[in-house]
């Protein structure tokens, strides 16, 4: 992997150093997700050796192997001239040494660099001892290295709840005079930071932090309205609506599915807009038609972060039927059914938990639903349709809209456990269905 591609590069008399997240990973005691290489190599020396290598963005100096599952970014020693755009530089000149590499690096935990075959660390901007005092401190002037890319504002964000560390003073300051810059980031580069925030293991303090900075009511102003807005304490006593969100991003598992992340984080994105107060309804807090405002206002942000098609529909159905629990136990068999065989029920049922132990910890209709879920064979929750529109036809009934409504009629019987075979199917479609009028026989 890594140590190999080092071994090659510096065989051929070049020099390469492990670099960046994976040298902080290892230093943690953590396993790194992926690994950096950096090197005193050209992208054309680096592609010559390596013939399987993937040109990625050689204009930068960057070259990916793919080695053992992995892919190695392999990087040449470089110092970045202006970045117009606050994302990519507008030149690159190639360095001859790493200090010089590691100095246009974002933070100093992410500047280190880690000799493979020895296992020396070489530190030129302070890394080390950030780490041990669990600090977040941007490389050389936080107001250029924000300037240079705007998203190293939510990194640091991301990092300090990651990893349980605070934001140094100068740092933290910088983002907060750089926070308007924000929208200057690609949509999908915000939505990508934003779900591992959530999805690492430490959302809540990471949406703690996003607000502390500022940041939260540039690139999520809806989840910031939360804020100060009250619920019934019957049903909430844990607070506002901000609280109860907080609580339930602290509940949510490391590498949760970002959907199911979303959709916590979205869940009551309805209830500011829909707030009135006791003395306006004469009897407590509401929120009428909260769950449809949200599912609109998840829309919304689902298409201006530009989620895709199938992730946008999962959030909005979890927002839309997330209030649906509380009528379990009274549903008839066939809507039950139906309730359970939403895609990924599993991320509804999990949303309802959390949902309850946050709020009233009552869990009985969780409880029911789980219950119902372990006894009841899956035939019976999907069973094989008896009747299909051919049968229809070929016992004499037109094709048209009467044919959804009887085949929906057929599938709720079905469900409630009225019919089981397929002459009872036939029997009832032609008891409830089967007048001259309807039937093609009739002509």
């Amino acid at each position: 992997m890594a140590n190999s591609i080092c071994e090659t590069l510096r065989r051929k008399g070049y020099q390469a150093l492990l670099v960046g997240g994976c040298v902080r990973d290892l230093l943690l005691g953590r396993e790194p997700a992926d690994y950096d290489v950096t090197t005193d190599a050209t992208p054309e020396q680096v592609m010559a050796l390596f013939p399987e290598s993937i040109s990625v963005g050689a204009q930068f100096g960057v070259i990916l192997i793919p080695r053992d599952g992995m892919k190695v970014e392999v990087a040449t020693f470089r110092s970045d001239v202006g970045y117009s755009d606050g994302r990519h530089p507008d030149r690159v000149v190639y360095a001859k040494t790493p200090q010089e590499d590691v100095k246009r690096r974002d933070f100093t935990i992410n500047g280190l660099l880690l000799r493979h075959d020895t296992g020396e660390v070489l530190d030129f901007v302070g890394g080390q001892n950030d780490l041990h005092a669990k600090i977040i401190r941007a490389i050389g002037a936080p107001d250029r290295r924000f300037t240079e890319d705007k998203l190293r504002m939510m990194r640091a964000v991301r990092f300090a709840a990651r990893f349980g560390f605070e934001i140094e003073p100068e740092t933290f300051r910088a983002i907060r005079r750089h926070v308007g810059d924000i929208h200057q980031v690609s949509p999908e580069r915000l939505r990508e930071e934003l779900t591992k925030m959530l999805t690492e293991g430490a959302a809540r303090r990471a949406f703690e932090l996003l607000d502390e900075t500022w940041l939260l009511q540039q690139v999520l102003p809806e989840i910031e309205a939360m804020k100060g807005v009250e619920q019934p304490p019957q049903f909430h006593p844990e607070g506002d609506v901000w609280t109860h969100t907080r609580m339930m991003l602290e509940g949510l598992p490391k590498d949760a599915s970002p959907t199911l992340a979303w959709g916590v984080l979205l869940h009551d994105a309805g209830k500011p807009p829909t707030f009135q107060s006791a003395a306006e309804t004469g009897d407590r807090i509401r929120f009428n038609n909260h769950v449809q405002v949200g599912v609109r206002m998840a829309e919304a942000i689902c298409k201006r972060l530009r989620f895709s098609n199938e992730d946008t529909e999962q959030i909005l159905e979890l927002v839309d039927n997330h209030m649906r629990f509380g009528a379990v136990e009274e549903m008839r068999p066939s809507t039950l059914k139906k309730f359970v065989r939403l895609p990924h029920f599993e991320e509804h049922l999990a949303l309802h938990r959390l949902d309850c132990l946050f709020s009233h910890r009552n869990l009985d209709s969780y409880n029911f639903v789980r219950r119902f879920l372990e006894v009841t064979p899956p035939e019976q929750v999907r069973p094989e349709r008896l009747l299909s529109g051919d049968d229809l036809q070929d016992m004499g009934f037109r094709p048209g809209p009467l044919f959804s409504r009887i085949l929906q009629s057929l599938e709720d019987a079905q469900l409630e456990g009225q019919i089981r075979t397929l002459e009872d199917a036939k029997e009832y479609v032609l008891s409830k269905y089967g007048s001259k009028k309807q039937r093609a026989s009739s002509n």
